[in-house]
């Protein structure tokens, strides 16, 4: 065992709107030996996901907020150097949330590390399509969405990494699937995954122009919506939806980078009337559900019925870049930042 040089990011300051490259700091530090219940882990992959822009603000939410001049984190892979610890040894593929970094000492607990499950998936997998999002797509769509056989469903988001599974899981469930991207390319892939229609919300301009488009692509109206975007996108939604449509809110990147309180929709009375279920999403509030996750979604890969895209950036030097393409929609499929 040795102590291991390792780079890791900082937060160096406090964004305002858009994150810049100056708000962060790639600084070097050691992974030293592990002591008695240690494990000493160089990290593969990692993950940069929307939910991170939020704990760069310091404000009260669901996840802690990150602190200046302290080492980030978030999903990573990793391979276990040395280990302390009765249950893990060296060469163990693990999970943890201790990404933004090269290599880690720390106890298990510490960093929620795990030993990825048996499954005929490459390791950085278990960061997407059979891990966090592919779960937040498999819960937010069966349980809050509760689809039937022959209903519509809408995905904003469609190409990301949770709404291209919502997508396809739609599709598993017989239903009829709207998906909205932002160019032909994206359009092209989320109909690729088997969505019966999918909008450019880049082509349809504002939201009038999203309403239009929605109308025409789901004529008899939505029954569930997924969101990913938020803004226009939920307008919209609450726009086509029908009487005792159910709404699953994942996220609204559209709004992340607000410098003050956008809007909201200016359609909102039509809940009342429509009588909609609109329910926010964390996915770990539904850990009950992960055994069927993890049966059902190996054996939807195994049986060609889910296909999963990756956009990887390579080095621990690219992961800012690598999470800022997150707002200009750069990424098909999960965004991945591979170390090793």
């Amino acid at each position: 065992m040795s102590t291991v040089t390792t780079r890791e990011w900082r937060l160096k300051s406090r964004p305002v709107g858009l994150p810049k490259s100056s708000d962060f700091e790639l600084v070097t530090a050691e992974a030293r030996e592990p002591a008695a219940g240690e494990v000493q882990v160089r990290n593969i992959w990692m993950s940069v996901d929307p939910y991170m822009r939020g704990r760069m603000n310091d404000a009260k939410s669901y996840a802690e907020p990150y602190q200046l001049g302290q080492a980030m984190t978030g999903g990573a892979i990793g391979e276990v150097l040395a280990s302390q610890h009765p249950d893990y040894s060296a060469g163990d593929l693990v999970r943890s949330m201790a990404g933004w970094r090269e290599a880690f000492t720390a106890n298990p607990e510490a960093v929620a590390l795990e030993k990825l499950p048996a499954a005929n998936l490459p390791p950085q997998a278990f960061l997407g399509v059979a891990g966090m999002p592919g779960m937040t797509a498999y819960v937010g769509l069966l349980r809050m969405g509760e689809p039937k056989e022959g209903e519509t469903v809408f995905v904003s988001g469609a190409a990301g990494a949770v709404g291209s599974l919502v997508v396809q899981i739609a599709k598993i469930k017989g239903c009829r699937v709207v998906g909205s991207a932002g160019g032909p390319e994206k359009c092209d892939y989320v109909r690729s995954l088997g969505a019966d229609a999918a909008i450019d919300y880049r082509k349809a301009g504002d939201v009038k122009g999203l309403i239009s488009a929605l109308r025409e692509a789901a004529p008899n109206g939505v029954d569930v919506y997924f969101d990913n975007v938020g803004g226009d996108h939920l307008t919209a939604a609450i726009d086509a939806a029908n009487p005792f449509a159910r709404m699953a809110i994942c996220g609204m990147i559209s709004i992340y980078n607000a410098t003050k309180p956008p809007p909201g929709p200016p359609n909102m009375a039509m809940i009342i009337g429509k009588r909609l279920r609109i329910q926010g999403l964390l996915v770990w509030d539904n850990r009950d559900m992960l055994p069927d996750f993890l049966r059902d979604m190996p054996q939807w890969i195994a049986d060609g019925k889910i296909k999963y895209e990756e956009t990887v950036f390579k080095g621990i030097d690219k992961a800012p870049d690598a999470f800022l393409s997150l707002f200009s929609g750069k990424n098909t499929g999960k965004m991945l930042v591979e170390l090793a």
